[in-house]
């Protein structure tokens, strides 16, 4: 894979970090998003401090990527009961067709 080497800027620093080809416009907006949490970070908390920063913004980005895998778990779980329901709502109803279909009327002679 080829890779391309791209400037980004976060917190005022000019840095140049290598990128796969092609993904160079989406890395230069994930910087100036990233950037701008920080900037916003550094004035809702009063810290200027570049290595708190960017601890505090790792740490909430970990935060609400957890709470996003949870959100996943838990709807893949829901999935998968439902299916579960449904799968035994059909096999039951599989059965009592088969079970009508087997007995024989009875008349008679």
């Amino acid at each position: 894979m080829s890779t391309q080497v791209v400037e980004i800027r976060i917190l005022g620093r000019l840095m140049r970090v290598n990128c796969p080809t092609g993904q160079e416009s989406a890395l230069i907006e994930a910087a100036a998003d990233f950037d701008k949490r920080l900037h916003e970070l550094s004035e809702r908390t009063n810290v200027t401090n570049p290595e708190q920063l960017l601890t505090i913004a790792a740490l909430n980005q970990l935060y609400e990527f957890k709470a996003e895998k949870q959100k996943l778990l838990d709807g893949r779980l829901e999935l998968e009961y439902r299916l579960s329901e449904l799968d035994k709502t059909v096999e039951n109803a599989l059965l009592q067709y088969n079970e009508s279909k087997s007995r024989k009327p009875f008349f008679p002679v």
